[in-house]
């Protein structure tokens, strides 16, 4: 492995054997990358198969050239590796999770709405049908009841035809068409919406996963042009090298005394600044997991609703109405004879109307429509805190990357990394001198 490395970290190969080595280590790797990059594009970004495969081929044989023939493209593209565990890292997979939420819970989400929706139109329309039926019911009783008024007067005082009639029970087609238009508008309604933000959230991710992207090959450049240009630049590390320089300048003790100031780059120790930054993204990390949780909390949410609501729909029972008529008819024999005398009139009971009409108010059905509740994907519960553990634990190794990135250059540009530890060197013996 180290000959393996030393060959792909060399600027130019000694022999064709080198050149052969390092040509089927960059064989390897452009494959590799360019089976992850299809997979990013298809599976995540949700890409076409036919434009992810053409740009996952093409992307791998630009990478093999790069590395193969380019000597800072292969130190550059090295770093992109540990420089994933570093908040660029994060920005990629916040895109992730966020993408994963739009594609499975919020349609989870509108689709459990949807059934709260169809449980209240259908009943609804299981209400309003039993009313329109009342109506017959009422029309019924008014005929029974007017004819028993005709028969129980005589001809002379006998009342014109007085039955009611009920025009609503005419218009129900008109009531049915009415709901069904307005359980269609509000369907149509919910599946634009769906579709309106499923499309701009994924064009969002694409457009943010693209710019993570570009960004994070520029910062692993920017680091490598920090490091060549700046001695100065993330040197403040006790490495192998400032080591043998010490011990052979006999002042092993710069080392010791300034132990509190520098760091071994292979230790677990780190700096104020380091905790500090590690605590700061902890809390921004948590932030982003809370609103994943409300989202999360929705979802459940919306299915305890939907389930419920249609557990309950189906239990409803009939509510009985009852419809009683009292009717009597008499006539007074001679009542203001016996108002004179103070004594309480004599009635003869002519007819007796005494009916009970019974009818159901019914609120569900078994003809209703309605889609069964969706439940939440424990799946995507799992991949969602599978990527928040990864990127907690991003945030304590994001120092550790850095350090790796600085291995990684180190190893690349050997000659300057001796220019660096002697300027670490002098800088240190100025110090000492000073106190």
């Amino acid at each position: 492995v180290a000959d393996l490395w030393w060959i792909y970290s060399k600027p130019v190969p000694a022999d064709g054997r080198e050149v052969w080595a390092l040509f089927l280590q960059c064989s390897c790797i452009t494959a590799v990358i360019g089976g992850l990059f299809y997979n990013w594009m298809f599976a995540s970004l949700e890409y076409s198969w036919h434009l992810s495969t053409a740009m996952a081929i093409s992307f791998s044989l630009l990478l093999l050239l790069a590395l193969f023939l380019v000597h800072p493209a292969r130190c550059v593209f090295s770093m992109i590796m540990p420089t994933l565990g570093t908040k660029q890292g994060r920005k990629l997979l916040f895109s992730t999770c966020i993408m994963i939420a739009v594609v499975n819970i919020t349609p989870n989400i509108i689709s459990n709405i949807k059934t709260i929706l169809q449980v209240i139109q259908c009943i609804c329309k299981n209400s309003s049908d039993s009313l329109l039926n009342s109506t017959a019911l009422l029309e019924k009783v008014s005929w029974e009841f007017g004819d028993a008024v005709q028969e129980a007067t005589h001809s002379i005082y006998k009342p014109m035809n007085g039955h009611f009639r009920f025009s609503l029970f005419q218009n129900s087609s008109l009531i049915y068409q009415k709901m069904h238009l307005a359980g269609e508008k509000i369907s149509r309604e919910f599946l634009s919406v769906e579709v309106l933000v499923k499309d701009s959230v994924r064009a969002a991710n694409r457009l943010a996963a693209g710019f993570f992207m570009l960004y994070l090959c520029f910062e692993s450049t920017w680091y490598l042009k920090n490091y060549l240009t700046d001695l100065r630049f993330d040197n403040f590390y006790i490495t192998k090298q400032l080591e043998r320089l010490a011990v052979d300048r006999r002042a092993a003790h710069l080392l010791v005394g300034s132990s509190k100031k520098l760091i071994r780059p292979t230790g677990l120790k780190l700096s104020r600044e380091e905790v500090v930054l590690c605590l700061v993204q902890a809390m921004l990390v948590t932030v982003a997991l809370l609103l994943m949780l409300v989202v999360v909390a929705m979802d459940h949410f919306a299915f305890s609703v939907a389930d419920t609501a249609v557990r309950k729909a189906a239990q409803f029972s009939a509510v009985p109405v009852t419809l009683s008529i009292k009717y009597k008819v008499e006539i007074g024999i001679m009542p203001f004879l016996f108002k004179l005398f103070w004594r309480p009139s004599e009635a003869l009971l002519l007819r007796d109307f005494n009916r009970t009409y019974h009818h159901q108010l019914i609120f569900s059905s078994a003809h209703c429509r309605i889609s069964p509740p969706t439940p939440p994907n424990p799946s995507v519960l799992l991949v969602v805190g599978l990527l928040f553990c990864i990127l907690y634990g991003t945030v304590f190794l994001e120092t550790f990357a850095r350090r790796l990135c600085r291995g990684i250059a180190a190893s690349f540009f050997q000659s300057w990394e001796e220019k660096r530890v002697l300027h670490l060197f002098r800088k240190l013996s100025r110090r000492h001198r000073k106190e």
